[in-house]
């Protein structure tokens, strides 16, 4: 079966349009006091996982997009390299996956760190070139316990792919 192409607009990300889906975390002067944006990292239901994580698709288009409902999870580029990500609002149960209109694309300088909240559905992170290396902060079993994925080229018959244009 032939897919057909879905272009996500990808825009720069800023702490207002990303907020429906987590927070940006900026670098910031080592004695500063906890921000809200920090506060809003829950791992509070299970062993957190802080690693780093080799990626080597470099690729920039997507067919399934997936949530975790237990855990704030956290990413960021390693080496200062910019990336992207697509994501929706996580409501409503397992089988209920966002439209195709609900998902957007963010361009992440390498100098930010992003929190998705709870639930926010994402597919990425996605990158130019062959291999990048990301740090993650989830739980020991997110990928395992944790771990709604919606199939978009089976449910829809679509291949996403980020319209960087």
């Amino acid at each position: 079966m032939a897919l057909t192409r879905h272009a996500v607009a990808t825009v720069p990300i800023t702490e207002n349009a990303f907020a429906p889906y987590g927070q940006v975390l900026a670098a910031q002067p080592d004695s500063t006091r906890t921000t809200a944006a920090e506060a809003a990292l829950d791992l509070s239901r299970g062993t957190p996982r802080f690693y780093v994580m080799e990626l080597t698709h470099g690729r920039t288009t997507f067919t399934r997009i997936t949530r975790h409902r237990q855990v704030t999870q956290v990413l960021a580029a390693v080496g200062g390299g910019a990336w992207w990500m697509a994501v929706a609002r996580g409501e409503g149960p397992a089988e209920v996956a966002p439209a195709l209109d609900e998902i957007v694309a963010f361009e992440i300088p390498g100098d930010v760190a992003v929190l998705l909240h709870r639930g926010t559905w994402h597919a990425g992170p996605f990158f130019d070139g062959p291999r990048m290396a990301f740090f993650n902060l989830e739980l020991t079993d997110t990928n395992a316990a944790d771990h709604d994925t919606s199939q978009l080229d089976v449910r829809l018959g679509v291949e996403c792919w980020f319209d960087r244009g």
